[in-house]
């Protein structure tokens, strides 16, 4: 059999020329881009959508598994009477020893089911204890953002009194380090900005550092987390009704509502206020988690919460051009449920970033009509007198505070939070059903792409050379719905088998060329050599990163692919071009195979666990490779998630049932689910694996 590459190159080369080089090489995405939301064209487009954006948020928050919910152990006490409602101070524990605390507020006279109110702040400091002061009040009065003296001192006293006194439960807590939430400080919550060497080592690290991030550990997968447990203890309250729940915050508590909204379907309503926009998604430490946002945004987490009523409003701020760049496909989206009624926006372009009177007045009216209470609109908010920070603190003799601020604490509870996705994850990957419905999941959230998402392939050549016995070829392959392109060298035999083996390695292309490879061309298989993204002469030692001085990983990872996840698309799209390049022809290979030596044998594992029976043999030397070992978020083997599914044995473990080669595990890897691979282990001297591998390949 000829191998004729030729036709498939002129059939193609014109497609490329409106191609404009790799995106990837641009700067990275960040916070301040822009999130478009892209309305589907039918429910069964939007179903499988909905599907995959609310496993990433799961994913990137550290959800996915659910960790654990232990016992909450509840303490509610000192109630404060009222006129018409109580308020009492609550803390419990939403993992061991981490302690949420808030205020709980409860109509007096309670007949039945009651709805039950989830309120969440944001970055307004010790915002549940706090009191403005006269002067402000009274500007805001002026502007007519607020209408009383009293009840303007406290925005989140004022919420909750005017709820209750309408008949729902209210639960308003702290964001971690703000009010009485002081077990992990501020500097590190919101003020982090460098990383802390103390914190970033192989066991016992904390939050921001490379070991965190590898188990997807951060600051908003804990208030996310927080807010789960938020809602069990609300439903623990036996006169709250289990079908009216809603859940509302401004600013950063508007983050925390989209996402819970997002992923838990007992929540009935949301108003996330001032956060929902194509423009600005979150500055802070704590809006910002690695993969949370590649390739979506705020506007479609709002979208995940549909048909159910969502309310949400505009300012003066990166909000202000919601009512014409993502309200209007929000609309859509609801009218492709029939349900257009339920999505409604408060327009407040003229006040300033808020959660003022008017736009309670807003939610308040948006609950009353969706959760049958009074049948009256609009509502209006009464006068009250707000308590003092002293009435309103969780922590007094009887209730002493936890220890503030206590390093070794935070790492205490990320070895919690370790061990118990372990546990869960050994277990699921212990059968092949978990295999399939935990860790196969997680890693294509991980990547970033699944392989029927890979597209077409277009090749542009740019020279053919006869060495003999066979054609070098080298070109380029054209990614055009990623916009993306791989240098390639094509060593096409004479007489070809019709076998095609990628051949990679650190140094590129060129690595096509080693004897091992030049072997198989002798032996009549074609092989492949790449340069995967950012591979040339000169090894990347640190990999991009976003603007932004702080050294957190969540503000490049949480926009963009990782490196690592970047090169294992450049393989998926290389295998996709392999099979369906062109139409079945005498080019099209019959076997496509893949041998993988460095650094580039874990990222072979990962496309093989993705792409499947689309790489019939797999040869790869791992050299022992674990992402746990990473210890800089801009190596160029960091990838978010990589520790958390059993590392790379996790990965190995997904190549399962294929056929697969493997040097640098010993014996046999350390991994639960081997049993299901058809494993070969090299146990013979350095170098002497390539020819192995090649021995293997050829059988």
């Amino acid at each position: 059999m000829k191998f004729s590459p030729l036709p498939i190159a002129l059939s193609l080369v014109f497609q490329c020329a409106i191609f404009a080089g790799d995106s990837r090489l641009a700067p990275p995405k960040d916070l301040n881009g822009y999130f478009p939301f892209h309305p589907p064209n039918t429910m069964e487009e939007w179903q499988e959508r909905k599907s995959t954006v609310r496993r990433q948020i799961l994913v990137s928050q550290g959800l996915w598994p659910m960790p654990s919910k232990t016992p909450l152990n509840a303490v509610i006490h000192g109630r404060i009477e009222a006129d018409t409602y109580s308020v009492e101070k609550v803390f419990f524990e939403s993992s061991p020893g981490f302690f949420v605390t808030g205020n709980l507020y409860r109509p007096k006279q309670v007949s039945g089911k009651v709805p039950g109110i989830l309120f969440a702040h944001g970055h307004w400091q010790d915002a549940r204890l706090s009191i403005q002061p006269d002067e402000k009040v009274r500007h805001e009065i002026s502007i007519g953002a607020e209408r009383f003296e009293n009840s303007g001192k406290s925005i989140f006293q004022s919420l909750c009194v005017q709820l209750a006194r309408m008949g729902c439960v209210v639960w308003q807590w702290d964001m971690i380090s703000d009010s009485d939430s002081i077990q992990i400080p501020r500097s590190v919550v919101h003020a982090f900005a460098k990383q802390r060497p103390e914190m970033n080592a192989l066991e016992n690290w904390g939050f921001y550092s490379a070991q965190a991030e590898s188990h997807l550990q951060s600051i908003m997968g804990l208030q996310t987390w927080n807010a789960v447990r938020s809602l069990d203890f609300l439903l623990t309250l036996p006169e709250v009704d289990s079908e009216r729940i809603a859940m509302t915050g401004a600013s950063g508590g508007a983050t925390q509502t989209m996402l819970l909204a997002a992923i838990d379907d007992r929540v009935n309503l949301s108003f996330p206020c001032v956060m929902v926009s194509t423009a600005m998604q979150g500055g802070c430490t704590c809006e910002n988690a690695s993969l949370l946002r590649i390739n979506t945004g705020n506007v479609e987490f709002a979208a995940l919460f549909a048909p159910k009523p969502q309310g949400m409003n505009t300012a003066n701020d990166w909000t202000k051009e919601l009512a014409v760049k993502g309200f209007p496909e929000l609309q859509k989206l609801y009218a492709l449920h029939n349900a257009t009624e339920k999505v409604f926006l408060l327009r407040g372009e003229h006040f300033l970033h808020n959660y003022n009177a008017v736009t309670r007045s807003a939610f308040y009216t948006f609950v009353d009509k969706h959760f049958r209470l009074r049948g009256s609109a609009p509502v209006i908010e009464r006068d009250f007198t707000p308590l003092p920070r002293e009435s309103l603190s969780v922590w007094d003799a009887a209730h002493p505070a936890p220890k503030a601020a206590d390093p070794q604490f935070e790492k205490d509870l990320l070895k919690w939070f370790t061990r118990d996705a372990q546990n869960q994850i050994a277990l699921a990957a212990s059968t092949k059903d978990g295999m399939e419905s935990t860790l196969r999941p997680a890693l294509k959230i991980i990547i970033g792409r699944d392989y029927n998402d890979v597209g077409a392939m277009d090749w542009n050549m740019s020279a053919k050379v006869d060495k003999g016995g066979y054609s070098e070829i080298t070109g380029t392959l054209i990614n055009q719905k990623h916009q993306e392109e791989v240098a390639l060298l094509w060593l096409a035999p004479n007489r070809w088998n019709g076998t095609a083996v990628l051949w990679l390695d650190d140094c590129g292309k060129s690595a096509a060329q080693d004897p091992a490879a030049l072997r198989l061309v002798d032996s009549g298989v074609a092989v492949f050599g790449a340069d995967l993204l950012r591979q040339s002469s000169t090894p990347v030692t640190q990999t991009p990163v976003v603007a932004n001085p702080r050294e957190f990983a969540g503000y490049t990872h949480g926009y963009n692919h990782s490196l690592f996840a970047q090169r294992t698309h450049d393989v998926l799209s290389i295998i996709r071009f392999l099979h369906n390049s062109a139409p079945k022809t005498d080019s099209t290979p019959t076997r496509v195979l893949v041998a993988a030596w460095g650094s580039t044998g874990p990222i072979a594992l990962s496309a093989r666990a993705i792409a499947g029976t689309a790489i019939d043999k797999l040869a790869v030397d791992t050299k022992g490779f674990r992402f746990a070992k990473v210890l800089d978020y801009r190596d160029p083997m960091f990838l978010p998630g990589g520790s958390k599914y059993l590392d790379l044995p996790g990965i190995i473990a997904l190549n399962a049932p294929h056929r697969t080669w493997i040097a640098g595990e010993g014996h046999k890897p350390n991994t639960l689910g081997t049993d299901f691979i058809e494993f070969t282990p090299f146990e013979g001297p350095p170098e002497a694996k390539s020819q192995s591998a090649v021995d293997w390949l050829l059988r």
